[in-house]
């Protein structure tokens, strides 16, 4: 006999999810099935919400079940799987990968060719219960924040970012005070930054970032980020840059000031075609690296970094039953929130 459970759905083109009974998905051979504790509200699925150009572009499929950021215990394994069992605290990688091209059989999944993404191409975890590949499981230790291993996807993009590059005694700027950036400016003190500067147009999330520890948290709408720099003592210019925004205003400005020689890594998605300054790119030898998702090593380091001190909870702003879930889209798109937090515990 077929189970139901409850899922949030995107039922159509348009904006707009619905809270709906679908059935509980049947792992297959070298499946799992996860029961969800907490999940986290991600850009993405603000994009799916509103149904912008983005959206309409990926969703090519509804109606499914959306999300992928999210912690919860297995709760039955395929035929097949091995090493894990029912019970277990989990979370899981997003990004489904062929396991047959060439960058999955180098050790670069992250850059799949043909890579699945949960609740994007395939039905997502803001549901009772998610099946994934048992080589995308992630074990989770039992003594972590639920609340904070909830956006452990997100956390991974901002790993991914920063640690790129070593940061330890560097000056880094971060434009874009999204939840992401701001987790990002975490990191780069906790990896041992010297100064961690981020701007943005949002006060509230500029308040955030400061509340993780960022030196200068600058708007730039009506302050100069050259003077900030002057009085943070940056006398050559910035030694890493971590592109958050895609905004090109605030690429073009990141290229101005970084030193000759210096890093940057984008992760911020813009336009299709963005103007670049490739004088200042060429004349100051600047390292441009593409980011996408996440490499399973950040997993790991995500969960020591954690457990080494590095305090996440002051990016969480809101906390939700699922059942409410309506609010929490009203929280992200009202840009006065961080992480958002749905609870799937009954």
């Amino acid at each position: 006999m077929k189970e139901w459970m409850d899922a949030i759905v995107k039922p159509a083109a348009g904006p707009g999810l619905e809270l709906r009974q679908v059935p509980v998905p049947v792992p297959g051979p070298g499946e799992v099935l996860i029961k969800i504790h907490k999940t986290a509200i991600c850009g993405t699925d603000v994009h799916i919400y509103n149904w912008d150009p983005w959206a309409a572009e990926h969703i090519t499929h509804p109606p499914m079940t959306i999300g992928h950021e999210y912690v919860g215990e297995i709760a039955a394994l395929g035929d097949g799987v091995t090493g894990l069992s029912v019970g277990q605290r989990v979370s899981g990688e997003g990004h489904i990968t062929c396991h047959h091209c060439r960058n999955c059989h180098t050790g670069n999944i992250q850059w799949c060719k043909n890579t699945s993404s949960v609740g994007v191409d395939r039905d997502g975890a803001f549901a009772e219960y998610v099946c994934i590949p048992e080589t995308n499981v992630i074990l989770i230790d039992e003594k972590l924040d639920e609340d904070v291993v909830a956006f452990f996807d997100a956390f991974g993009n901002a790993t991914h970012t920063a640690l790129m590059w070593d940061l330890v005694g560097e000056d880094v700027l971060i434009t874009g005070a999204g939840p992401i950036g701001i987790i990002a400016s975490g990191i780069c003190k906790y990896a041992g930054a010297r100064r961690v500067i981020i701007t943005d147009l949002n006060d509230y999330r500029l308040d955030l970032a400061r509340k993780m520890g960022v030196d200068y948290a600058v708007n730039t709408g009506r302050e100069d980020l050259r003077e900030i720099m002057v009085k943070a003592g940056l006398t050559e210019g910035f030694d890493v840059g971590l592109e958050m925004s895609g905004s090109a205003a605030a690429f073009r400005q990141m290229c101005s000031v970084m030193r000759n020689g210096g890093k940057i890594s984008l992760l911020g998605l813009g336009k299709p075609m963005v103007e670049v300054p490739m004088n200042d790119i060429i004349c100051k030898g600047l390292t441009l690296q593409g980011i996408y998702g996440r490499k399973m090593d950040n997993w790991h380091q995500m969960s020591y970094m954690v457990q080494g001190g590095l305090d996440l909870t002051p990016v969480i702003t809101h906390r939700f039953h699922y059942t409410d879930f309506e609010k929490g889209f009203a929280a992200m798109n009202s840009g006065m929130s961080g992480k958002v937090i749905l609870d799937w515990t009954k």
